[in-house]
């Protein structure tokens, strides 16, 4: 980890590593913002508030599905950093659209008319913003960095990453919403300066034609990525690896609040849990495989999340039984329970688990593939992820609609994870056998 440090003192990494930062940085404050100010102060069943959270899920993620083939082939085929730079001045009224829907649900203020859907307007534009940005923060990294680099830059900007969720996480369970909606103004214009920062990225290849045939451009680039093995089980596996997130971060609000009595600022305590956890796996990950970019530890990092999420579970119905309280408690009484180091310890094991499985997979898609086609590679992995996140935010509503509660949906995301265990086991045999064969 600290000898990748150094990769934060140059030029070729730190703007980008900044802006990326600030983008998850925004984007989580207003996600969070926007869902815990309607879990807890505009719906009161546990059924209606997994549905907006599953239809906010499933808002921001569509666009990857429609455009990430744009996106794609424009990141390879235009200059990088100046696609960078638009996507991050477009930011700025986006957000400006997206505060005056949390102003207006401050003031309750046409709440169901105006304030939601001027909310969910700028989430989903927020996903254009992702689906443009998405390729380019992953296929710019070969580009500026040596071979040796690329795995500890991404795990890097993973880690940063995290930590960004984490402070926009914890932003938006504490302040008040109207200040939410000035901050995300304010860091998208920070984000658009840095953007100005990172060094050219031009194309390997000039003069390429963009197909803007969405559906056509999608199935081509999807089919692209099959004749490479490595790429393609990469690609497989961080989808249904995404599925089982999508379906754990729709349960976490209305979980937390219908099932383990907390307050929306516990409910941001979870996603910090989280998103450290994450963090942690993404470094330590890094440091167990030296910079070597190999998938041999996916499938028993992604097993050991299932059974956290298992034990998870667990805690849960014994914390149901064990705790009775009238009103949502505060962090100070949540910790003050018995079982609260067991729920804070598993959520953090579940989350180290998933970033020590996706990260190097991560890896896999910018490394494996020729680097004209990197973004379109990455381009590719998001329209197949999107899919599959958008069949989560989808089951996961679907179960609450049929009654469902939301702690056993637990059990699902735990079988979920021997999915992803045997989709990381065959893509590590594609793996030497493409070093037996080269």
């Amino acid at each position: 980890m600290f000898t990748s440090l150094h990769l934060l003192r140059q030029r070729r990494f730190l703007p980008l590593f900044a802006t990326q930062l600030l983008n998850a940085f925004n984007d989580n404050l207003y996600k969070n913002a926007m869902v815990l100010f309607v879990v807890y102060s505009v719906y009161s069943s546990e059924e209606a508030e997994a549905q907006f959270s599953a239809i906010a899920s499933g808002v921001f993620i569509l666009p990857f599905f429609i455009l990430s083939a744009l996106a794609g082939q424009l990141a390879d085929m235009r200059d990088k950093a100046m696609i960078i730079r638009w996507v991050k001045f477009a930011e700025i009224f986006i957000m400006i659209v997206g505060a005056a829907g949390l102003f207006l649900a401050w003031q309750a203020g046409m709440l169901s008319s105006l304030a939601i859907p001027l909310m969910l307007l700028a989430l989903f534009a927020m996903g254009i913003h992702s689906t443009f940005f998405g390729p380019i923060k992953y296929a710019i990294l070969p580009q500026h960095l040596k071979r040796e680099e690329v795995l500890a830059g991404t795990g890097l900007v993973e880690a940063g990453t995290y930590v960004a969720i984490l402070a926009g996480t914890i932003l938006a369970g504490y302040i008040a919403v109207q200040w939410a909606a000035a901050l995300v103004i304010v860091t998208a214009v920070i984000g658009f300066i840095t953007s100005k920062q990172v060094p050219p990225a031009p194309p390997f290849e000039h003069g390429q034609i963009v197909d803007r045939h969405i559906l056509r451009a999608s199935v081509a680039l999807v089919r692209n990525t099959m004749h490479q093995r490595e790429v393609f089980y990469a690609i497989l596996a961080i989808s249904f690896f995404w599925t089982i997130g999508a379906v754990l971060f729709i349960q976490f609000p209305p979980l937390a609040k219908n099932v383990l009595f907390a307050s929306k600022e516990v409910a941001s305590l979870f996603l910090v849990i989280f998103s450290i956890g994450v963090a942690i796996g993404s470094v330590a990950i890094n440091a167990l495989l030296k910079g070597d970019v190999s998938a041999r530890y996916a499938s028993v990092s992604v097993i050991a999340m299932g059974g956290f999420v298992a034990a998870f579970f667990f805690v849960c119905q014994a914390w149901q039984a064990d705790v009775r309280v009238v009103d949502l408690m505060s962090v100070g009484e949540f910790l003050a329970q018995p079982l609260a180091p067991l729920v804070l310890a598993t959520l953090l094991l579940i989350a180290v688990g998933g970033g020590m499985f996706v990260v190097p997979l991560y890896a896999f898609l910018t490394t494996k593939c020729d680097p004209a086609q990197a973004a379109r590679t990455v381009a590719a992995n998001n329209i197949v992820n999107s899919g599959a996140m958008v069949g989560g935010s989808l089951l996961a509503g679907g179960l609450s609609a049929a009654g469902i509660p939301i702690v056993e949906q637990l059990l699902l995301s735990a079988a979920m994870c021997l999915v992803s265990a045997w989709l990381g086991m065959m893509l590590h045999r594609a793996e030497k056998l493409a070093l037996a064969t080269a």
